[in-house]
């Protein structure tokens, strides 16, 4: 729904000034705001100028419409004397467009109508129907001004958008200006970071050539002291055979008989030798499987059989205190595909360690299978291991501490975890001091 404010005639070039003076009075009486009055002005007298041109002239109407937005626009309809051309309209500037909201060519009650439009501001006077009959008595009453004027009062428009325009290119050149200083400083601290993270990826680069030259001196004086263990072992392992030998034949009773003193010492260099030898052996083993020399004979372990063989053999072992020795029978299947020798190693030096540092209890070894692998554990009721202490076990060469010194090399379980490595496993050690301990091997049953 519009309501029309003003009505008025375009003829000759004289009307273009006129269309214009009225379209500025009328912006500025429904509430435009100063710029919006110029660009409406200015965009109906280009608007004025072509139809003038194109078909002699049109009828200029100013309403105030209403639309669903409950937003008021003002709408300026030139209604031209004759047809279009073709029916259609396309102003010569490309500009005028940018000047209105909405420019376009509607068919009103059977005429041809070029409509501009202008959204009111929310911030104008409210539209009543009052205040708009208000608006059309007082725009029927002004007299428009002359040609000289208007053309004055667009000198000084112009004059006033050049300044705009200047002002906005001051503003514009300052803030390249800005731009440019941001620029420089962003370049800057581009390039320190550039240099800070060559110089960065350069150190890491020389780290990781140092650690590499480390790596390699390390494997170099693992792989030195694994041949020293190796030959060093190989070496002493015939002499300290012939020293245990020869003490066996002092001892024997088919020799020449011993005093109770020779007796004596001849026993404690054949003890000293076996522990020697012990160690020889052990640190034999260990250097095989540090060098990677020991291969798995992978087999169907029955571990029924194997459990009986290493009750047999460690039934033997004198055991201090009253000290029990506890063999499972596995309850279910009991085959694994595994290494037999390497197993039974392993097995045997977690009971042998559990008969040698329990004084009261028991030594049990059990096994049970889980899905795919297999658990064998061996429990005792030893003093156990403080959780400090329970990785160190399994460095070489070191023994937790108790209260009373068992002899050994502290190689066992260090040579222990290898081997169950070897085989595709893992040694666990749960303990708690005062409740003893339990080692368990986990292997899978169908091999590495």
């Amino acid at each position: 729904m519009s309501t029309p404010l003003l009505q008025m005639a375009l003829r000759v070039e004289q009307d273009i000034f006129v269309v214009r003076q009225r379209g500025r009075e009328v912006a500025a009486a429904v509430g435009l705001e100063h710029q919006d009055q110029v660009r409406i002005a200015t965009a109906l007298s280009e608007v004025a100028r072509d139809l003038l041109r194109a078909v002699g002239g049109a009828d200029v109407l100013f309403a105030v419409a209403e639309t669903a937005d409950a937003r008021c626009h003002l709408h300026v309809d030139l209604v031209p004397v004759a047809p279009l051309p073709a029916g259609r309209y396309e102003p010569e500037s490309g500009a005028v467009a940018r000047l209105v909201d909405t420019l376009s060519v509607l068919t009103v009650r059977g005429d041809t109508v070029v409509r501009m439009s202008r959204r009111v501001p929310a911030t104008a006077r409210a539209l009543t129907p009052e205040r708009l009959a208000e608006l059309r008595a007082q725009l029927g009453e002004s007299a428009p001004g002359t040609v000289e004027e208007e053309l004055a009062t667009q000198n000084s428009q112009l004059i006033h958008a050049l300044d705009e325009v200047r002002s906005q290119r001051d503003e514009l050149a300052r803030l390249n200006e800005e731009l440019e200083q941001t620029n420089h400083g962003v370049m800057a601290l581009y390039h320190q970071l550039t240099e800070e993270l060559e110089a960065t990826n350069r150190g890491v680069v020389a780290l990781y050539a140092e650690l590499d030259e480390k790596s390699a001196q390390l494997r170099a004086a693992s792989e030195s002291k694994t041949r020293f263990l190796a030959n060093v072992s190989h070496e002493l392992r015939a002499p300290v055979t012939a020293v245990i030998g020869l003490a066996r034949l002092l001892g024997d009773s088919a020799s020449d008989p011993l005093t109770t003193e020779q007796e004596r010492q001849v026993g404690l260099i054949r003890s000293s030798a076996s522990d020697l030898l012990t160690l020889v052996n052990e640190l034999l083993d260990l250097a095989k499987a540090e060098s990677g020399r020991i291969e798995p004979d992978w087999a169907e372990v029955d571990l029924r059989a194997l459990f009986g063989q290493l009750r047999g053999t460690l039934r033997a072992l004198p055991a201090a205190g009253e000290v029990e020795l506890v063999v499972e029978e596995p309850a279910t299947a009991t085959t694994l595909r595994t290494d037999e020798v390497l197993l039974a190693q392993v097995l045997r030096n977690l009971l042998h360690n559990g008969l040698k540092f329990t004084n009261r209890g028991e030594v049990r070894l059990r096994a049970e299978q889980h899905g795919d692998r297999w658990r064998l554990s061996v429990s005792d009721t030893g003093p156990g291991i403080p959780p400090e202490l329970q990785d160190r076990v399994f460095e070489e060469f070191y023994q937790a501490p108790g209260p009373s010194r068992v002899g050994g090399t502290g190689l066992g379980l260090p040579y222990a975890r290898r081997l169950v490595t070897l085989l595709g496993g893992t040694l666990e050690l749960v303990s708690e001091p005062g409740r003893g301990s339990t080692f368990t091997v986990w292997l899978p049953a169908d091999g590495a």
